[in-house]
């Protein structure tokens, strides 16, 4: 069987896809040794949590 080559938009959707991924891993990351810890019920540690659910379903 001869190996299919994506659509001109599947290739963009692709791209875009791991490219927004590759961003908010790098959005996420926080300074190690900050003065403040940050607390459990803040917004950026729910969108974090919500970012490591995604990164996980993406590595499957």
């Amino acid at each position: 069987m001869g190996v299919t080559r994506l659509k001109r938009k599947d290739r963009k959707n692709k791209t875009v896809a791991r490219l927004d991924v590759q961003f908010l891993k790098i959005g996420s990351n926080i300074e190690i040794g900050s003065r403040s810890k940050e607390s459990a019920s803040s917004q950026v540690a729910k969108n974090n949590a919500v970012l490591a659910q995604v990164i996980a379903a993406q590595a499957k």
